[in-house]
């Protein structure tokens, strides 16, 4: 391991042994030939490096080894096979309240954590006004922590992390329970960590969190590695992923229940082939074919997708208010944003939108018909819909943005995405002094309904 990488990890797997009943373990004691255990790989020759000072984010759905990987990195965990260094302090905000003992008082944990990651007491008791002060839990700090709430544990938790000065930042998603003054204080005291040349990894379910803070992201999936990526691209491959499988899993529920009722329904969104990724680990499409159709797609041969399928987003542009397509925008320019969807099946109760998101793929702002209270016609096989959202371009902050279309089936509450066309199409915007403004659709119409063919 060199002297300019944080953390390296080589060929490391964790398996753990999972019993079926409990009485399994005392026959296991007794008769120590025969396994009455089930091995099982939580991690599985997990290869990374980590330079110092760089973010990084990790991805996955919960039990894909995230945490696992954490703790083996933070020391609490010892691999079963392979090798991990770490060169540097390590810091970490793991699971609700690990760390802290239930009986001890806040202040003697603050003391107690500070001991375990090194500190000297002087050291400690040089920082604890700041821990204190950042934590702001008041005079609970002399109250022992099983009384906390989760909001308390969070915010002296992550007050002990930051401020011991680590090398190594670790949180895993234990942000999500913070209220929202205290994620942005956070937020802030991690962007002076990531200034001040430390490494972090950073996990959340939150995709706009990790794009917005990392540079690289990995996603695991079932112990391994599946994707390791810029922190945009692992972001829009795992949220394709993660729609196309909610609409598989709405399906078989469907399906399951109209077989029970006695009625046949279609299952057309499990083609979507969301357990099955490609090559390339892309779960959105197989080499840019429509698996509803079967055929290649209309439009947009390089963008990553999402949906069953059903109905496609076949064409979108930004025109001036002289009906004119641009690609640069400014202030209190009048714009139209015009999407062109192409149905391959009846689709009962369409919705389209579309997303808007900077360079690191932060969400900005969206908008969609059901949004605005204007429901869109039932669509047959080969009928096309232009659903144009007209608006004042606001004075937000200059630079690249990206508009993503999309179109469902149901309401905002409750829907079946049929095709989500990730980072499509970029619009250059210019800007007038630094005021924000807010975007907000002025009106939205159906231009046409046609038939093809």
């Amino acid at each position: 391991m060199t002297d300019d990488m944080a953390i390296s990890l080589t060929n490391v797997s964790k398996v753990f042994k999972r019993y079926h009943r409990p009485v399994d373990r005392l026959k296991e004691v007794f008769l120590p030939g025969k396994h009455q255990a089930e091995d099982f790989w939580a991690l599985k020759d997990i290869n990374l490096g980590i330079p110092k000072g760089e973010t990084v984010g990790i991805v996955g759905r919960n039990g894909s080894g995230k945490s696992t990987l954490l703790q083996i990195i933070a020391g609490t965990l010892q691999p079963t096979t392979g090798d991990v260094k770490v060169n540097g302090r390590v810091s970490a905000l793991l699971e609700l309240g690990s760390g802290f003992n239930p009986e001890f008082t806040g202040r003697q944990n603050v003391f107690f954590n500070g001991k375990i990651l090194g500190l000297t007491q002087a050291e400690v008791e040089s920082k604890f006004d700041e821990i204190a002060a950042f934590a702001d839990i008041g005079d609970f700090i002399d109250e022992p922590v099983k009384t906390y709430s989760s909001g308390m544990f969070v915010r002296l938790g992550f007050a002990i992390a930051i401020n011991v000065e680590p090398d190594i930042l670790i949180i895993d998603e234990a942000l999500s329970v913070g209220d929202g003054i205290f994620v942005h204080q956070c937020m802030a005291k991690i962007k002076d960590f990531q200034e001040k040349g430390g490494t972090l990894l950073f996990v959340s379910h939150d995709i706009g969190s990790v794009t917005r803070l990392c540079k690289q992201a990995y996603w695991l999936k079932t112990g391994s590695i599946f994707q390791q990526d810029t922190a945009a691209e692992v972001g829009k491959s795992y949220q394709a992923w993660m729609l196309d499988t909610i609409n598989v899993n709405t399906k078989r529920k469907q399906k399951r229940k109209a077989t029970l009722s006695g009625v046949r329904v279609a299952a057309s969104a499990e083609k979507t082939g969301a357990d099955e990724p490609n090559k390339n680990g892309d779960f959105a499409r197989k080499e840019n074919q429509n698996l509803f159709t079967n055929k290649p797609f209309l439009n947009f041969s390089n963008a990553k997708r999402a949906g069953s399928g059903r109905c496609e987003i076949s064409h979108i542009e930004v025109l001036d208010s002289n009906r004119n397509r641009i690609s640069f925008v400014m202030p209190s320019d009048e714009i139209t944003i015009h999407i062109k969807a192409t149905a391959h099946d009846f689709i009962e109760s369409p919705m389209v939108g579309v997303q808007m998101f900077d360079r690191l793929r932060t969400a900005i702002v969206g908008w969609n018909t059901f949004q605005y209270d204007y429901p869109l016609p039932s669509l047959n096989p080969k009928q096309q819909i232009i659903v144009e959202f007209k608006m004042q371009w606001p004075s937000i902050s200059g630079g690249s943005y990206i508009l993503e279309p999309a179109i469902a089936d149901g309401s905002q509450h409750s829907n079946e995405t049929l095709d989500w066309v990730f980072a499509n199409f970029k619009i250059e915007a210019g800007v007038h002094g630094l005021a924000f403004g807010i975007m907000k659709v002025e009106e939205v119409q159906v231009t046409s309904i046609i038939q093809d063919g």
